[in-house]
């Protein structure tokens, strides 16, 4: 099969994080605003160009003064640095619908290689005719290798906001004409 153009479902798709609180619970949140250009052979993605962009003033962890203080300076500097993005350099199946799929990641300034795994997850025809495809993928960054270093120290130990940043992300997409 060729590479196809497939545009992203915003309201079947997800990208959603989770990182540790005082080193003793987790806070989840979701950005619900990005876009990708994925042009691939869905049965096959080692050949796939995947761009994906999220707007970082559209995070959600269900706390308004939370969210606004990680759009300053403090964390993201939205202002500055408005986007994450990535762009996909290598691509490994590592069993049936299973992918290592590697990029650069751009976040506050700083690009970096990461790799996030990537499940298909199906392909078939909406009601309407459209075909659509499915994606899982997940994966972990280092906040602190990408300049956001805030913190404060807790009295019993540790410190109030973990280093790692774990990412799920559920795709819909739609092959485009």
């Amino acid at each position: 099969m060729s590479l196809s153009k497939w545009v992203v479902d915003a309201s079947h798709s997800s990208v959603d994080f989770t990182i540790r609180h005082m080193m003793i619970a987790k806070v989840k949140g979701t950005f619900h605003e990005f876009n990708a250009s994925i042009e691939a052979d869905p049965a096959d993605l080692t050949t796939a160009n995947i761009e994906f962009n999220v707007a970082l003033s559209s995070i959600d962890t269900r706390n308004a003064d939370r969210d606004n203080h990680l759009r300053t300076g403090d964390f993201f500097d939205i202002e500055q640095f408005p986007t994450l993005s990535f762009k996909s350099t290598s691509i490994s199946k590592t069993d049936d619908g299973e992918y290592d799929v590697t990029g650069d990641l751009t976040l506050h300034g700083l690009t970096r290689k990461e790799t996030f795994t990537v499940t298909y997850e199906g392909s078939g025809k909406d009601p309407w005719g459209n075909e659509k495809v499915g994606f899982s993928g997940k994966g972990a960054i280092k906040r602190s290798e990408f300049g956001l270093t805030y913190n404060a120290a807790l009295e019993t130990g540790g410190v109030l906001i973990g280093d790692e940043v774990k990412f799920t992300i559920e795709i819909e997409a739609s092959k485009q004409a």
